[in-house]
């Protein structure tokens, strides 16, 4: 058998690492489009200055990674003449800025201002319809050139968006394991290698040793060796753990949930959680890693219950419609090892929802 295992060209973290990027832009061109996130425009400017082999353009990040926004960022870089593009900001960010450089066919570097998702090391980006519900992935021949993440930037976020990744990242070792059982091909469209599957679990084990500890340094905006670890397992294991060991039934979850206005107001991480418990139903993990898991939610703040992600009134048929988006003909769901079908997730949805309420109301009591 054939697999494939891949990664991001260069992979720099630390506080302070905003100071390199003209020196790592250099590397690759003259000239940069820079796609910035609104919230952090003004801490990000400085690093912009520029050096006499290096101008940034920087345009500012229309809200949504559509089609729409592609095509415009797109149109400016055209306009400026650029080598390469840069993202700066949270994951729609970070996609547009891979997709429009798939367009140009130029080098990309991503900056995340957040440790909230996995997408900075992909080579993948979510599109989306310009309302934010799911449209479709958009696999790019190639990972991102240069990751640079800088803690120091990332720590003065609430910590709601380093929690929310950890919510993504715990999806990680439990998808690829499906995709190890059932021998279903990851992002690359063959198997994983041992890499990705002991790096999925290596993100799974940092989480639960590591987690709390940071989401504590977080609350303090405090760079510590346990968030630095974490920040680690949120944005470069869980990304090549997902891409390289393969997708399941957290994503594609999430996916249909999306679908319901409702959870619109709520992070992906916060709803890939909910995916990764119903998913441990759907597939029968033991009880024990069960309550780890859910463990793990409560201890850092994750949603364990629909309520918690906006659907504490959602209808069975509501519920029914994200489950039936769920198991959509070529989603990930179909990885899982065994046959799934939108009755099956939406149990598992009630299921997941039943026994987070369950604990919630015992730790109350």
């Amino acid at each position: 058998m054939m697999s494939t295992t891949i990664f991001p060209a260069r992979y720099v973290q630390g506080a302070g690492a905003l100071s390199l990027l003209a020196e790592e832009a250099a590397r690759l061109g003259k000239c940069a489009l820079v796609i910035l996130d609104p919230v952090v425009r003004d801490q990000v400017m400085p690093a912009l200055a520029g050096t006499a082999e290096m101008t940034f353009y920087p345009e500012t990040f229309g809200g949504e990674c559509c089609d729409e926004e592609i095509a415009r960022v797109t149109a400016a870089a055209l306009e400026h003449r650029v080598s390469l593009v840069v993202g700066v900001g949270g994951g729609k960010t970070l996609d547009t800025a891979k997709a429009a450089a798939h367009e140009l066919q130029c080098p990309v570097i991503i900056v995340p201002s957040l440790a909230s998702t996995d997408a900075p090391c992909s080579a993948l980006s979510v599109i989306y319809t310009r309302e934010g519900a799911f449209k479709r992935y958009l696999v790019l021949p190639r990972n991102p050139d240069v990751v640079l993440v800088d803690t120091a930037l990332i720590v003065k976020a609430p910590v709601r968006f380093l929690v929310s990744g950890m919510g993504d990242a715990l999806s990680t070792w439990f998808e690829a394991e499906d995709c190890m059982i059932s021998k279903a091909a990851n992002m690359t469209g063959r198997t994983g290698g041992m890499t990705a599957y002991g790096l999925a679990r290596m993100c799974y084990d940092t989480l639960l040793a590591h987690g709390v500890a940071a989401m504590k340094a977080a609350r303090k905006q405090e760079v510590t060796p346990d968030l630095e670890k974490i920040v680690e397992a949120n944005t470069l294991l869980s990304g090549l753990g997902f891409e390289s060991g393969g997708l399941s039934g957290a994503h594609a979850i999430h996916n249909g949930l999306t679908a319901l206005a409702e959870t619109h107001h709520y992070w992906h991480g916060e709803k890939v959680a909910i995916g990764t418990l119903a998913l441990l139903m759907l597939t029968e993990r033991p009880i024990q890693v069960i309550n780890e898991v859910y463990a793990f939610c409560e201890a850092v703040g994750l949603p364990t219950t629909l309520a918690q992600i906006g659907l504490a009134k959602v209808s069975d048929a509501d519920l029914m419609t994200a489950a039936v988006l769920s198991c959509a003909e070529g989603e990930t769901i179909h990885n899982a090892p065994m046959k799934v079908t939108p009755e099956k997730v939406f149990a598992a949805l009630k299921a997941a929802d039943a026994m987070g309420r369950s604990r919630a109301n015992h730790q109350a009591a």
